[in-house]
This record gives C-alpha cells, sequence and structure tokens, in this order.
C-alpha cells in the first residue's frame, strides 16, 4: 500500500499530533549554536579572546570564529581591532535595553520623569539592574546641564555612583558581588577621594546607604556633577528600579533633609505604591458598545 509523506512522518505509536508538534518545534540549529557564544560573552561582563571565548561557549575556536565573522555582520559582536577580543555589539546591546524598556515598572514610570524634571530644575533618569549592571534605561535632562553627559544604556559603576552604591545596598549580594570585586580590582591605583578599598569599605558604605534609604555622590563620578540616587520597590518589597537626579554642582544643592531631598523622596513614595498596584486595563471596547445601546 502506498504511504503519505504524514504516515511515514508518523512517530511509532502513530499519533499524527506528536508529528506535527515535533515540526513545529524544529528550529534553526546554528542560531542556537551562535548564541552560545552571547551567552558566554554575556556572562563575562568583559571582552574576552577567541580562545576564552570559544572554551565558554563549548566550541573548538575554528568554529567560534566562522560564527563570529557572522554574528559581527549583524552587529551582535564587535571586535577590538588592537586587542582582537570580542564583546557584544552595538546590536546586542539595543536589543537588551529594548527588552528592559518593556517592563512594566519602566513603561509605567517613564511618562513622569518629565514633570519631575520640570519641577526641580534637575536631570532625572531611572536606571535597572541588567546582567551588565546598573544600567540607565531613560533620562530627562535639564537645561543648562552640558557637563552632565550620560546616555541611554551607559552602565553606571558599583564604586564611585550613587546609583551602583544604590544596588549595592538593596539588590542580592550574589549579583553584585562580581561586579564589585571585578571593579576593586581594575581600580585599586585610583586615588579618587572616598573610593572604597575593599569589600569591607564598600558593603559598610552600603549598610550606610540602607540606613539613610538614598545614596549621594559629589563629583566622583562625573567631575563637578553631583547626584542623588532613591530607591523604588515592587510589590514583593523587591527594587525594581532607582530614580537618579543630577545636575552641576553650583546648581545642585542636595543637603540632606533639604527641600529636594524632600520632592524627590515623596516622588519615590508615590512611584512605589503606584508599581506596587495593578495597572488599571483600557475599557473593552465592548463595554462601550453595551453602555451606548442603553
Amino acid at each position: 500500500m502506498e504511504t503519505t509523506e504524514v504516515e511515514d512522518d508518523l512517530p511509532p505509536d502513530g499519533d499524527a499530533e506528536d508529528a506535527r508538534t515535533s515540526r513545529d518545534r524544529s528550529g534553526i540549529q546554528s542560531i542556537e549554536v551562535g548564541t552560545q557564544l552571547l551567552v558566554a560573552l554575556t556572562r563575562a561582563m568583559r571582552a574576552m579572546a577567541l580562545g576564552d571565548l570559544a572554551r565558554a561557549a563549548g566550541m573548538h575556536p575554528s568554529k567560534a570564529h566562522r560564527y563570529l565573522v557572522s554574528l559581527q555582520r549583524v552587529g551582535a559582536v564587535s571586535q577590538d581591532p588592537l586587542t582582537g577580543r570580542y564583546e557584544l555589539g552595538p546590536f546586542a546591546l539595543r536589543l537588551g535595553l529594548a527588552s528592559l524598556n518593556r517592563s512594566d515598572a519602566i513603561v509605567r514610570t517613564r511618562p513622569l520623569l518629565a514633570g519631575l524634571r520640570d519641577q526641580t530644575g534637575h536631570t532625572i533618569g531611572i536606571a535597572v539592574w541588567s546582567d551588565r549592571g546598573p544600567t540607565v534605561v531613560h533620562w530627562e535632562k535639564a537645561g543648562g546641564a552640558p557637563g552632565v553627559n550620560l546616555r541611554i544604556g551607559d552602565v553606571l559603576p558599583m564604586l564611585n555612583s550613587a546609583t551602583g552604591r544604590l544596588f549595592g545596598a538593596y539588590q542580592p549580594m550574589e549579583q553584585t558581588l562580581p561586579l564589585v570585586e571585578r571593579e576593586l580590582h581594575e581600580r585599586a591605583g585610583d586615588d579618587l577621594p572616598g573610593l572604597p578599598r575593599s569589600l569591607t569599605d564598600y558593603y559598610r558604605l552600603c549598610e550606610d546607604v540602607r540606613t539613610e534609604g538614598a545614596s549621594w555622590v559629589t563629583g566622583s563620578l562625573l567631575p563637578g556633577v553631583n547626584a542623588l540616587s532613591l530607591p523604588v520597590f515592587g510589590a514583593r518589597g523587591q527594587l525594581v528600579l532607582v530614580l537618579i537626579a543630577l545636575n552641576l554642582q553650583p546648581l545642585f544643592h542636595a543637603q540632606r533633609g533639604g527641600e529636594l531631598e524632600h520632592t524627590l523622596r515623596t516622588f519615590v513614595m508615590r512611584l512605589s505604591a503606584m508599581l506596587q498596584a495593578p495597572a488599571e486595563s483600557p475599557p473593552k471596547a465592548g463595554g462601550r458598545r453595551s453602555k451606548a445601546a442603553r
């Protein structure tokens, strides 16, 4: 008897539905293999030599190189022309940033920031935690602050930024520790005043941040720029984002207990309450038609 193509694809028990499901789940293996290189770069959080990257991805260097050529072409990976090391490319960074920006907390917070900027006269931003660390996802820049040169997608340092210290205070230590240790090693010779020199110094500073519920820096991230960062909490009491206010030192009066601190604390309290409440669903079209019919 002649058999059809579908019958040839049937599993041993003759379940056609299982066969269709199996075909639907099939994918393109080369994409899955290439993604292993991106995963390795994300976990490393640093540029990597070809051999190290190939080992981390579990493949031979020659095979890794072929995939990296294609990943470079689409902007998912970039290569330093001097060192030959590989790093996540601009498209990978834009992809990650786009994913972060679709979170409910950011979508609901972003429209409120321009009003806070106008009220305070300072640049206002928000940052969230990503695999790379404290990541800026939105800025509302105040006029007359040319020295405030941060961009969306910038990753802020853990040691000397108000935002990094705030994440250090509230984010689980297993997430922050690798970044803190790396910065302590890389900045061992830095003579910046107030820079923590050890894990003990850093986490003692984070304890002070938790006690105050806010983090201040004076010119330690950007010369001549002051910043104040405050935590915004979600429904389960977890840190969902950090509010940042900053400006040039002569314009930014963020002394403890001052008017600006009060304004920002009031804002984050209201924002936390809003994010802890369910988002309102838009009215259904059917409901509007029904009301009109009545």
